[in-house]
């Protein structure tokens, strides 16, 4: 059964609309907070699409993110009101203290490398709000490490051209089904691990 070949095509139709970069800009922010599907799905379409923007869609990408990452932080905050009753409070503190001690470089370095990594990083932003990390390193963090990955990507794509597309169109069947593969591995890790 083909799921992904559809959904690349219609994404790949998408990514020529005028309106792509709101589609884009949605997705960043919802990806940030609650949305499974990673920005990439509809970034590498549109620097396929549109090579020459691919600068500015993976700054309304990281934006966009960055964004929803400040949602999600807030969200974690939230929940933090909300779920502290249930909770071990002292452990909680305890790792809240750990991110105080290492300071501002400690938050940096871990939002730099969540944001960076395939895991997805609406878990970061929640559970920094929820432990109440420092928000300014935070929000420089992610933008750091969001750039760093939208740039590469978008970059890369520039950078392979045309030819990239029917190695996508080839592959995108295989690449979805590992990525859904992934994201319920690593939901089940969370589960009972």
């Amino acid at each position: 059964m083909k799921v992904f070949a559809g959904l690349y095509d219609m994404t790949l139709a998408w990514s020529g609309r005028p309106r792509s970069d709101w589609y884009l800009a949605g997705l960043g922010v919802a990806e940030s907070v609650v949305f499974p599907v990673p920005v990439e799905a509809l970034l590498v379409p549109m620097a396929l699409a549109r090579p020459n923007s691919w600068a500015r869609q993976a700054l309304i990408a990281t934006l966009s993110t960055v964004l929803g990452g400040a949602l999600g932080y807030a969200l974690g905050a939230w929940a933090w009101e909300w779920a502290a009753q249930w909770l071990d409070a002292g452990r909680i503190a305890q790792v809240q203290q750990q991110f105080a001690h290492g300071g501002v470089w400690a938050v940096f370095l871990v939002v730099f490398v969540a944001a960076f990594s395939p895991i997805p990083y609406k878990v970061f932003t929640v559970t920094a709000g929820f432990l109440a990390v420092a928000f300014l390193p935070f929000l420089a963090a992610s933008l750091a490490g969001r750039g760093a990955r939208f740039y590469l990507v978008a970059g890369l794509v520039r950078l392979a051209g045309p030819a990239a597309e029917p190695w996508l169109r080839r592959h995108v069947e295989g690449l979805g089904w590992l990525a859904v593969a992934l994201l319920a591995l690593f939901g089940a890790v969370q589960l009972w691990g």
